[in-house]
């Protein structure tokens, strides 16, 4: 057994691969990471639960999102404790659970987005033009590092790396019911945003210490990360803006109105 055991170790080392001991630990690192990730996200909903700033009288469209956001980040915080206690079977199956989760993520993302644009619901603290834009992109932000993941799904090093790259990019929602947002203007997207960049420099630094180097994803994910937030803001004030937020809000409230102007602010 201590042979098979050496002779897997020699392979993963030759491959690139933590083996043995490091890589149990880079198990726990992942499980302890990405849990922590979802109790931030979960807290900053929690929050504004508590202080009556959010309710449950929303449309449908946003519970059905809720609902699939909150079970994909459900779904991997399961996966990151199954891997880490050695239930990779069922890992792989709610791998593929994952990937339907995030193509219905991929849909009902924009759909409540554009419709908060459309009835009016976007915060006071966001520029509809820009909210509609910043959101959507970093979306598919997060879904290219999911992707990448997937594509990646039996390298041990990259693939878990990636579905953090990923969560953190989505951690947005999180982070921005936990900070002052209203005081943030006129950078409280990529604030709230750009915030979960604490969690690739956490895995650079971890990597760096443990390992000797920091691992190519953690500079990936924080290149996606400030590429979408970049993006969404140059187009957000440009004419092409312009042109999509019109037609996203064409035969609505919203139409003819400027997506430049923050909406007033509730009573």
């Amino acid at each position: 057994m201590s042979d098979a055991i050496l002779s897997a170790d020699a392979r993963g080392a030759k491959a690139g691969r933590a083996t043995g001991p490091a890589a149990r630990g880079d198990l726990s690192f992942f499980r302890t990471t990405i849990t922590a990730m979802a109790v931030v996200l979960v807290s900053g909903f929690v929050l504004q639960l508590a202080m009556a700033r959010s309710s449950f009288g929303a449309p449908l469209v946003v519970h059905l999102h809720a609902v699939v956001f909150m079970g994909w980040v459900a779904i991997l915080v399961t996966q990151a404790w199954l891997a880490a206690g050695g239930g990779v079977k069922l890992h792989r199956t709610l791998g593929a659970v994952a990937v339907v989760w995030m193509l219905a993520m991929l849909v009902l993302g924009p759909l409540v987005t554009i419709a908060s644009v459309r009835t009016g619901r976007v915060p006071f603290f966001f520029q509809p033009q820009h909210f509609v834009l910043a959101n959507i992109i970093t979306l598919l932000g997060a879904f290219g590092l999911f992707a990448a993941a997937l594509v990646l799904r039996k390298n041990r090093d990259w693939h878990p790396r990636l579905q953090i790259g990923a969560f953190t990019l989505l951690m947005g929602p999180g982070f921005g019911r936990i900070l002052p947002m209203p005081f943030l203007k006129p950078y409280a997207f990529e604030i709230a945003t750009g915030v979960a960049v604490i969690v690739p420099l956490i895995g650079l630094v971890r990597d760096w210490r443990v390992r000797g180097r920091p691992h190519p994803v953690w500079l990936w994910t924080i290149a996606v990360l400030a590429g979408t937030l970049i993006l969404a803001r140059v187009l957000a004030f440009s004419p092409v803006g312009a042109v999509i937020f019109a037609a996203v809000t064409t035969g609505s409230p919203a139409a003819h109105t400027d997506g430049l102007i923050y909406p007033k602010p509730p009573f």
